[in-house]
């Protein structure tokens, strides 16, 4: 049975194995034979296999007997009788070799493929010049083995795989053909193909060979099973095709692959540096140190100017990676120091910028780190290092350090395709690594303009005690713009400040300055909670008009949709005001840490919207209450960090924090950020906790006046008075002088009541309020001017002085210092007391 016209040559791949016996009887007849010639097995199996010749060929089968055994085999082309005993027009390829099979005699081995050439063809000598390559001068080896797997035939491309010439190999298993072979293996294969009758098909082996013990090697194995007339199996026929540096240039690409994949998942130096290692060992090498310069590990840009191989350069390990631990003991350990000796491979590497190896050390010389001070130099034999590569590490034209490659077990020596494999994973890390140093480099000074920019030491107050907790963003979502503030008051009052910009980085860091310097300088001017917020407002609108201005079309200057919450406290009153610009209430934890409640404050538009109204919503606190103020970064779920999360699930998670511990205020701030913040949150958490104080009934008098000017000296009087009761009475000359010019002020200029009240915290506070909007202002009196002098004297004898507005009318108020004076022993009233009050 032939192919059609002009169709190719089949390949030694759709050949068919037929085993004959001694006499000329087919004793196998496999499927494959069937599609090959068109007879069945029950038709050709146990007859001799001149039936199957042509006669003119059947005459030749002496001669073909006499050189199998003279030659050890004989190819050629042979036509065969279709099986209504005509001639086909085409020949079948034919290679017969004798194969002896353990306790069965003398067999035949028959190889037959279809040819595309006629039997002119074949009597040129052509096609038996392809048969003679396929089983004689192919690269690929052929091999057959009886069932207990012991050789009985191989053909001469099988020599090339190591194991000896084929006569060697006769009788003999795997094992004893190639010592330290894996083939255990390999055999478990055969049995299988033995027991199952199912073909192997390129089973993909790498190992050692006799012909190259240094130097792994991959082949490519296929497996058929052989069986004789009555269907057993025989043996088992097995092809060899070296696929080394297929399967290489498969693990080069394996390696770059995990290379992209692994190096750079951080922006951390010393982790992208201990990628690289992690990556290379022990695929390349059995033994990596990636060493850096310090600057680069900093994030500073690398010293200019070329380095002088003639110096010690002092790196520092960033990197290292052992195939078994403690194998070489290394000199340095990560993050240690590394001095490398002058003229050394690493040294040079840093100062030309090219790769260096060597397939052999001297197992004598010197290992090229000056070592740990007072300790012995290694040698290379003494660490068990062989072959070495050094490999800089360069990106944008700059050498950031070197990579150290060694192995150690593995005996085969570096050559110039491992120097390229690992000058491409270098240069793949060089680029992660000059990533991290840039990054580093921006985190630092983003993290040094935040820092700056938040509070390290609040100003002294008695209003409330204060504690905060600042955890920033982990390193893939840098730094962000949340931000805190406690901001003293007049009357004795505080404000506190939460608020949190949008976008991360060191434009997030340098607007949340902006907005921080705006609120402190708002609530100077004693602004109420909603006011405040819209000046605010309109602050932002200004700043992200500027910048929308200053950048490039389509580009956002990230103040947009930031959000803050401003609350003021008077521990007098106990009265605390707050007003929202997008951002969450604060928490209430009543005294005695019962319950936690979330007032319901109604929250405004965020940040830059502009002209869009704030409220604020006032309440009274019982002393001792905590007031929790954070950004959304507190309550974001790992999981599920939406509004409705923010909202519902974290207050819960919140409140069971709050409630759930006897703390003192700053272990209780530090306790709710860890159990609701990951060590490493994807934003950043600020938590603000204040605990109110009621101030002291005995600290606070106040006096009603008539608007008279008879009542100015009274007033002087019973401010002295109360200052003796104090015990101040070295501020009774200068507060006398505050008290005339605000009351006189207040009878000539205003209207309605007029109250006088003292306030003794940590200044001394003088207020008088009346019922007129109009603010005083402070004037600069020519010297024959009879008046206009009151605020200016004021301003003189005051540390602090001002005007806030209240729903009833105004307050001008000048503070005091005391000047290290406390109240006495004794001095004021007793705790519970009612403030001084009376009307004059």
């Amino acid at each position: 049975m032939g192919t059609p016209e002009g169709h190719a040559d089949a390949g030694v791949a759709d050949a068919v194995t037929l085993v004959l016996d001694a006499r000329g009887l087919v004793l196998s007849w496999p499927p494959a034979a069937r599609r090959l010639l068109g007879l069945a097995a029950d038709e050709v199996v146990g007859h001799p296999v001149e039936e199957l010749l042509a006669p003119q060929d059947v005459k030749r089968l002496p001669e073909i007997r006499a050189r199998c055994r003279s030659e050890g085999g004989w190819t050629g082309v042979l036509r065969l009788l279709r099986s209504d005993g005509s001639v086909p027009t085409l020949g079948v390829r034919v290679a017969a070799l004798p194969a002896e099979a353990a306790g069965s005699g003398a067999r035949w081995l028959v190889l037959a493929a279809e040819s595309s050439r006629t039997a002119r063809s074949a009597a040129s000598g052509l096609t038996t010049t392809m048969l003679e390559r396929i089983v004689g001068q192919t690269p690929i080896g052929l091999a057959v083995v009886d069932t207990e797997l012991r050789c009985v035939w191989s053909n001469a491309a099988l020599e090339r795989f190591g194991g000896g010439p084929a006569q060697e190999r006769i009788g003999r298993r795997l094992a004893e053909i190639q010592p330290g072979l894996n083939a255990t293996v390999l055999e478990a294969q055969m049995r299988q193909v033995l027991e199952t009758g199912v073909p192997v098909i390129d089973y993909e082996h790498v190992g050692r060979f006799r012909t190259a013990p240094r130097r792994e090697q991959a082949h490519s194995m296929s497996f058929v099973r052989l069986e004789d007339e009555r269907g057993v199996p025989v043996g088992v026929c097995y092809s060899v095709i070296d696929i080394s540096e297929r399967w290489r240039g498969r693990q080069r690409l394996s390696l770059l692959d995990r290379a992209s994949e692994q190096i750079g998942r951080t922006l951390d130096v010393m982790h992208t540096a201990q990628d690289l290692a992690d990556v290379v060992v022990p695929d390349l090498a059995d033994y990596v140190t990636v060493e850096l310069l310090e600057s680069v590990i900093k994030g500073a840009e690398p010293q200019p100017g070329r380095i002088d191989d003639a110096l010690t350069v002092t790196l520092r390990r960033a990197g290292a990676r052992a195939a078994r631990q403690g194998e070489p003991e290394p000199a340095f350990g990560l993050g240690a120091i590394a001095t490398y000796m002058p003229g050394t491979p690493p040294i040079r590497a840093l100062t030309d910028g090219r790769s260096w190896f060597t397939p052999r050390l001297d197992p004598l010389g010197l290992e090229w780190s000056a070592g740990v001070p007072g300790a012995r130099s290694q040698r290379f034999g003494e660490l068990g290092l062989h072959t070495a590569m050094v490999v800089p590490i360069r990106a944008r034209g700059v050498t950031l350090g070197v990579t150290l490659f060694f192995r150690i077990r593995r005996a085969e020596p570096f050559d110039a395709e491992d120097l390229r494999l690992a000058e491409e994973v270098v240069a793949r890390a060089a680029v992660c690594v000059d990533n991290a140093r840039r990054y580093t480099r921006e985190r630092d000074a983003a993290l040094v303009l935040q820092r700056s920019l938040l509070p390290h030491v609040f100003p002294p107050q008695d209003a409330v005690d204060v504690a905060t907790y600042y955890r920033p963003a982990d390193e893939l979502s840098g730094v962000g713009g949340d931000w805190f503030d406690v901001v003293p008051l007049s009357g004795a009052r505080v404000a506190l400040v939460v608020g949190e910009v949008v976008g991360h980085g060191i434009d997030a860091a340098a607007t949340m300055g902006q907005l921080r310097t705006a609120v402190r300088t708002l609530a100077d001017l004693d602004l109420p909670p909603e006011e405040l917020m819209a000046h605010l407002d309109d602050l932002v609108v200004q700043v992200a008009r500027e910048q929308r201005d200053a950048l490039p079309a389509g580009v956002d200057g990230g103040v947009l949709g930031s959000s803050c919450l401003y609350v003021t406290y008077d521990p007098v009153s106990r009265s605390c005001a707050m007003a929202s610009a997008g951002h969450l209430p604060p928490a209430v934890l009543s005294p005695g840490r019962d319950a936690v409640r979330f007032p319901d404050v109604p929250i405004g538009p965020s940040l830059g919207l502009g002209g869009l109204p704030f409220e604020a919503v006032e309440l009274t606190l019982d002393e001792g209450s905590v007031l929790a103020l954070y950004t959304d970064g507190l309550l974001a779920s790992p999981g599920n960090p939406d509004a409705m999360t923010l909202q519902d699930t974290g207050r819960e998670r919140l409140r069971a924090a709050l409630e759930g511990g006897d703390l003192p205020l700053d272990g209780l701030c530090r306790s709710v950020v860890d159990e609701l913040a990951p060590a490493r949150p994807t934003d950043d958490v600020a938590l603000l906790l204040a605990r109110t104080r009621s101030l002291d009934t005995g600290r606070v008098a106040s006096w009603d006046l008539a608007s008279d000017p008879a009542v100015v000296g009274r007033a002087r009087e019973m401010s002295t008075r109360q200052l003796d009761s104090w015990g101040l009475p070295g501020l009774a000359f200068t507060t006398e002088l505050v008290v005339s010019e605000l009351v006189t002020n207040a009878i000539r200029h205003a209207s309605g009541p007029i109250r006088l009240r003292l306030i003794l915290e940590r200044a001394l506070i003088c207020e008088v309020s009346d019922a007129s909007s109009t603010s005083p202002h402070l004037r600069h009196p020519r010297t024959l001017d009879e008046g206009g002098r009151g605020l200016f004297l004021i301003s003189q004898f005051a540390q602090r002085w001002g005007t806030r507005y209240t729903g009833e009318g105004k307050i001008i108020w000048a503070e005091q210092f005391l000047d290290g004076q406390a109240p006495g022993p004794g001095a004021g009233r007793e705790p519970g007391e009612l403030p001084v009050r009376e009307t004059v």
